[in-house]
């Protein structure tokens, strides 16, 4: 990895800059228009009692990449893993190693606080860069797999169309 960086965990008072690197994510991958997230919502989020995810951040003087991880249970395997929603490095840092570092971090902390066996991630189909930096890894496609997303009013009417369980 590149000499003076360091990755640590991410903070309360880091969702700034956690929210502004997810819009330069959002911005390479031609998405920036779409981003609704915000540093309140980061913040809240990922910290907490309820923390809904984990960030590293990997940072020389300022933030130069970071990585945005959850469980995840793998039903098929039986076993925990963990998802990588988000991973990404300032592209002056590219070539380095730092996103294998941010990867192998995440995956160190998610076997060391829920006994992850397994990770995941999701990849857009024009990221070709990216799709090279994970197979150079050592990830294959998951060709049975399809993401599939609901949001918006379709996740707002399925949502409220059960009364509460018991």
């Amino acid at each position: 990895m590149t000499e003076g960086v360091r990755i640590r965990m991410g903070a309360p008072e880091d969702a700034g800059a956690i929210h502004a690197m997810l819009a330069e994510l959002a911005g390479e991958l031609g998405f920036g228009a779409t981003v609704t997230s915000t540093e309140a919502t980061i913040r809240s989020h990922g910290h907490g009692p309820r923390a809904l995810f984990s960030t590293l951040i990997a940072e020389a003087e300022a933030p130069v990449g970071f990585a945005l991880y959850f469980p995840h249970f793998w039903t098929m395997r039986g076993q925990p893993g963990h998802y990588v929603q988000d991973l990404w490095t300032t592209p002056a840092m590219r070539g380095q190693g730092l996103g294998t570092a941010l990867l192998a971090a995440a995956a160190e902390a998610s076997v060391r606080d829920w006994g992850a066996a397994c990770l995941a991630l999701s990849l857009h189909h024009h990221n070709t860069v990216g799709r090279h930096f994970y197979e150079r890894l050592g990830f294959e496609r998951a060709s049975d797999d399809r993401p599939m997303f609901l949001a918006g009013p379709g996740f707002a009417s399925l949502a409220g169309t059960r009364k509460a369980i018991a």
